[in-house]
């Protein structure tokens, strides 16, 4: 974390900011997985509370002025009936959250909800297709100019990932906490090579960026695994 105020800390003064107007903060994503990497990973969070109106915001800043300032986001708000209401809407969030969450104020929220195997494959369908398209508009723009494109192809590997998780719990696979061992699977479900994401799976455990030359072979392998993963969905029943 970039600064000496822990989550907990954080917590509390969400806590004792809010009073009975919260409902549940969760620790979600990387630092909930135990796969964060020290000063890089983002500490995320979501807060549910009983309205997202201006005072709710007024009664925050306090809490949230050092934690924006120590580089962290805001937390990720939902009001109690729209977070029991939109399981539908974000079916992969909310399985990836589940998964790997910690409570750290307020009571569990998960009791009650359930996310539909047909909303989990939609939103899989329309968030490959969607990085894929714009991944392949990346490509093009900046085949030239392998600097710039390497902190795209960076940049949306994470979502990547969360989408193999998804995929994985979709037809019934364990879904490892590790980079390495996640691609290793999803390549092994979806037929994609895991050794050739291998820079890209190092970085996202505390490696150094990969530099991207042009002609690369990190450069086609990564867009084969996303084509990969995203015709392997389109095929599902």
């Amino acid at each position: 974390m970039a600064s000496n105020l822990t989550v907990e800390q954080f917590a509390a003064e969400v806590a004792g900011a809010l009073g009975e107007r919260l409902v549940s903060l969760l620790l979600y994503g990387s630092w909930a997985r135990g796969t964060h990497v020290p000063d890089r990973s983002d500490v995320n969070t979501l807060l549910i509370c009983d309205a997202a109106d201006e005072s709710l915001f007024e009664a925050l800043a306090p809490a949230l002025r050092g934690w924006t300032r120590a580089g962290q986001p805001a937390p990720l708000i939902l009001t109690d009936r729209e977070w029991r209401d939109s399981a539908d809407a974000f079916p992969i969030e909310y399985e990836d959250m589940r998964d790997a969450h910690r409570l750290l104020v307020g009571r569990d929220p998960w009791p009650g909800i359930q996310v539909e195997r047909g909303h989990l494959r939609r939103q899989l369908e329309h968030e490959l297709m969607g990085k894929l398209v714009r991944l392949r508009q990346a490509y093009a723009a900046l085949h030239e100019d392998p600097k710039r494109l390497a902190p795209v192809v960076v940049g949306s590997v994470g979502g990547f990932f969360t989408m193999l998780r998804a995929v994985l719990r979709f037809a019934g696979r364990p879904v490892p906490a590790s980079p390495a061992e996640l691609v290793r699977s999803a390549a092994a479900l979806i037929g994609f090579s895991a050794e050739g994401l291998a820079p890209l799976v190092g970085h996202a455990m505390g490696g150094p960026m990969p530099r991207l030359g042009k002609h690369d072979p990190l450069r086609a392998a990564y867009l084969a695994a996303v084509t990969r993963t995203a015709d392997y969905v389109n095929r599902l029943e």
